[in-house]
């Protein structure tokens, strides 16, 4: 008896090795919240475990930067904006754009009404608060285009790096600031200013929206066939996780507040948040629009003399990934 027992265990052990689970780390571009709910609702509804994956999500924060992680190893695919990983790959980062979840771009400027302001020509003489660390880029190439300066002249724009808060609207130390429209905008009206008092100017309905939230990875691992065929199985789950989010937003939210190890999140704002992020991923199957890269790379290099990017990127995004996972 003590023999078959020692046999069985021996056994069980062997066929756990057998079929361990392939690990891939994800490093998110910002804190836990539904703007990656995605990849929350993936794991807890078991789409991970279906594709044999055993995903570890690193949230990112202020002092991150998910191409440095990248880069030094620290994970397998990360989540970033375009127009950072554009910029990156030609100063030599050389990563790719293996999956578009997002696309929509939710990025706005908010504007006190009473300010005047009707339009870009208007920001001119303005105080503008600009989200840096890559995010600026955007804002940058859309004011170029206009042609107006960021130089702080009088004719110009005088740029606020702002934190990651709306601080700088409701104490007037700018006249305008970015916002998302899954997040900021929501906590300026929580502050108790009403919609009535604010005028938005979203990137999308001003023809310069650049791509958000894809999936990035490291060039020289796409020559890899074993980390292909995971990445494969990662966008596939990934996706279903993204479209149950769609179609289950509250319960996605708590999925996400269960795993914010801050407490920091509130089950109203993340609500708010994941119907929000639901209509920038509706329309997406995960695969990379050609005419959505176009569009931003189109309006990164419109940069004039100091554009985002200086010329037109060779080998920055695949559809490999997708046509496998998805057809």
């Amino acid at each position: 008896m003590k023999t078959r027992i020692i046999a069985a265990a021996v056994a069980a052990f062997a066929g756990g090795a057998a079929y361990a689970q392939d690990e891939v780390t994800l490093q998110l571009k910002w804190v836990t919240q539904a703007q990656f709910a995605g990849y929350y609702v993936a794991e807890d509804q078991g789409f991970y475990d279906e594709e044999n994956l055993d995903v570890t999500i690193l949230p990112g924060g202020p002092d991150i930067a998910p191409p440095q992680v990248l880069a030094g190893g620290g994970a397998d695919v990360m989540v970033d904006w375009m127009p950072s990983a554009l910029s990156a790959r030609e100063k030599g980062l050389p990563i790719v754009n293996i999956a578009q979840p997002f696309k929509t771009s939710g990025l706005m400027l908010t504007c006190w009404k009473d300010t005047g302001i009707t339009g870009p020509e208007d920001f001119r003489g303005r105080t503008i608060g600009v989200w840096f660390f890559g995010n600026e880029y955007p804002f940058l190439s859309w004011m170029s285009q206009e042609g107006i300066p960021t130089d702080a002249s009088d004719d110009g724009i005088t740029v606020l790096k702002q934190g990651f808060n709306v601080d700088p609207l409701l104490q007037r130390q700018a006249d305008c600031i970015s916002t998302m429209t899954y997040n900021e905008y929501g906590q300026v009206l929580d502050a108790g200013v009403s919609e009535d008092e604010l005028v938005n100017f979203k990137y999308e309905d001003q023809g310069v929206a650049t791509l958000e939230d894809g999936l990035y990875v490291l060039e020289e691992n796409l020559e890899d066939p074993e980390f292909v065929d995971k990445m494969e199985r990662f966008v596939r789950a990934s996706m279903k996780g993204w479209k149950w989010a769609e179609e289950n937003p509250e319960d996605a939210a708590m999925i996400v507040l269960d795993n914010d190890e801050t407490g920091a999140q509130t089950e109203s704002h993340q609500i708010r948040m994941m119907q929000e992020i639901a209509k920038l991923t509706a329309g997406s199957n995960g695969a990379l629009a050609e005419e959505d890269y176009r569009r931003t790379v189109d309006t990164l290099l419109a940069g004039g003399s100091d554009p985002v990017i200086s010329k037109e990127p060779e080998g920055a995004w695949t559809h490999e990934i997708t046509d496998a996972a998805l057809n």
